[in-house]
């Protein structure tokens, strides 16, 4: 066979992946098994998302501790011995939550004002009575006396109802904040005409029940339920619910979920393996 011409052998030479003695696989990223690097058009990006990613799971991390603090805490007022409404009131001007305090309050109803707020209760529909309380000095404090069906919505029409309409009573609850305005847009606007409520709007209560605005009181409070060997009447107490959802556990899981998953991705996709 010929010998190659000197001119032949180094066009030959400078093919791609000879020059500087290259051969293909020689280079970074061309044996097998190996992979290139990201690149820092890729790096910033996913490190970024993986900032954010973990931000978010230790977010949700420290809601969890606030939301666990605040449901102990309304658990201890809720059982505590209760408290004189006076007592709430100075702890509401002192800034301090009131919200599911247990309170005590002494006074005569005055039934002929009540207030209806529509609401659902053990799957039927029907109102929470809302009755103003006159207290010795004057004052007045709308009591959620608990639920009746809309048949019972007009008070002649209750069993027994006519009973101590007059007399002073003591009534347990919890204590409830009023509300400064409507809470969604969603929600229906009151109709006072049909003394029917879809939010809790104590100035309309006010209004409606002709009562001076500077003799009522700002919260509200929801009977507690009747004891269980009581004869059974209307309204029923005791419809409050305290359920506050608390999900940041799963949320702080699937962040850091995700930030482990991102992780481990980029890992394999870049990371070079040697064999």
């Amino acid at each position: 066979m010929p010998e190659e011409s000197a001119p032949l052998r180094a066009k030959r030479g400078n093919r791609p992946g000879d020059r500087h003695g290259d051969r293909p696989g020689d280079r970074p990223g061309d044996r097998p098994g190996e992979r290139r690097g990201p690149g820092w058009l890729v790096s910033l990006p996913a490190l970024g998302v993986f900032a954010v990613l973990i931000a978010l799971g230790t977010w949700q991390v420290q809601r969890l501790a606030w939301k666990e603090d605040l449901l102990a805490a309304i658990a201890q007022r809720s059982q505590a011995a209760p408290i004189t409404v006076d007592a709430v009131l100075a702890l509401q001007a002192a800034g301090e939550p009131i919200a599911y305090r247990r309170t005590q309050a002494q006074g005569r109803f005055l039934h002929d004002r009540e207030q209806h707020f529509f609401a659902t209760h053990k799957g039927a529909s029907g109102y929470y009575v809302y009755t103003p309380l006159e207290r010795a000095d004057g004052s007045v404090l709308f009591v959620n006396r608990g639920f009746v069906p809309m048949a019972l919505k007009n008070r002649e029409d209750r069993p027994g109802a006519g009973a101590g309409t007059n007399e002073v009573v003591t009534v347990t609850g919890l204590a409830r904040e009023t509300l400064s305005d409507k809470p969604s847009w969603l929600v229906p606007d009151n109709d006072l005409d049909q003394n029917i409520f879809y939010w809790k709007d104590i100035a309309a209560f006010t209004a409606r029940a002709g009562i001076e605005p500077d003799r009522v009181l700002d919260l509200f409070v929801d009977v507690e339920a009747p004891d269980p060997d009581a004869p059974p009447r209307w309204p029923q107490g005791g419809v409050t619910i305290i359920d506050l959802p608390n999900s940041h556990l799963q949320y702080a899981v699937t962040w850091y979920g995700l930030a482990l998953t991102l992780a481990v991705v980029f890992a394999i996709r870049f990371f070079p393996r040697r064999r």
